[in-house]
């Protein structure tokens, strides 16, 4: 890819989804497992990459060193700042708006970014920027739900539920816990994003069949770097600063039962596909 970016486009809205800051979010982030990487540069025609919602760059990297040349999309000024700080070319804007100019690419990735963008929209404008044969590839990352992560420790679920339960499910209607406070697997969450996200591929005519990769990994949090990450999560980076401080209280004194630490498994799920001749 030549040219990065079109001169003379208007220049697209800034948004910012993440107020606690691009750095933060940089650093406290998990990447992403180097089979899944290699696994998709193997997988595509060529090592021409579009990341879409790169945000700070976090997956973007991974595929330079990779040896592949990246472009990022994203709809947040102050992440994209971030991500061409450490070396990421980003345009800003809406992937589903965002134009392609001609450019075409071997893999169009996105780093649990996906969920913001329309599975149909989206699947379709990756079409147009993917030559024959080429490979789209959203991934998320599905951790172990808090009841799952209290099992794996040997800790005693009502004291992590009456704790932990709770704070998510005040904060985030969508967390691992359901309104009658009821346990729900990390798979469980997660499957039918994955669902949505093939049957907009399949509803574009300009795929083959979709398929879904997974990758189990595990990484070993401290309390202190598992207080960090989370406001950085969607449902929590707009909480307000007490309301936020309050779920990290309750989180945290949970982490201190379990001994201050501990180890996080997680399973990294991609929705595959190749991109048909003509259509």
């Amino acid at each position: 890819m030549s040219a990065l970016s079109q001169e003379g486009n208007p220049s697209p809205p800034v948004t910012t989804y993440f107020d606690g800051g691009a750095a933060l979010y940089d650093r406290s982030r998990p990447t992403y497992p180097d089979k899944l990487v290699r696994r998709i540069v193997e997988a595509a025609p060529g090592r021409d990459v579009l990341d879409v919602g790169c945000g700070s760059g976090i997956e973007a990297r991974q595929f330079q060193a990779a040896g592949c040349t990246v472009l990022g999309v994203d709809p947040d000024g102050p992440m994209a700042d971030h991500a061409r700080s450490t070396g990421v070319p980003v345009e800003v804007g809406k992937f589903e708006t965002w134009e392609p100019a001609g450019r075409m690419f071997d893999a169009v990735v996105a780093g649990t970014a996906w969920h913001w963008v329309d599975p149909i929209a989206g699947a379709t404008q990756a079409a147009r920027a993917l030559r024959p044969g080429g490979l789209l590839a959203p991934f998320h990352h599905a951790s172990l739900t808090p009841h799952e992560l209290a099992d794996a420790a040997g800790m005693a679920l009502p004291g992590w539920t009456t704790r932990s339960a709770p704070a998510y499910r005040r904060s985030a209607p969508g967390s691992p816990f359901d309104a009658a406070g009821r346990r729900r697997s990390a798979m469980d969450l997660y499957q039918p994003m994955f669902d949505t996200i093939a049957d907009g591929i399949r509803r574009t005519g300009c795929f083959d069949e979709p398929e879904q990769w997974r990758f189990d990994w595990e990484r070993t949090y401290s309390r202190d770097e598992w207080l960090t990450l989370l406001p950085t999560q969607g449902s929590l980076a707009k909480l307000p600063p007490d309301d936020l401080a309050r779920v990290l209280d309750e989180v945290g004194a949970v982490i201190d039962r379990m001994g201050g630490s501990f180890s996080l498994p997680y399973a990294t799920v991609a929705v595959t596909a190749v991109r048909r001749n003509g259509g």
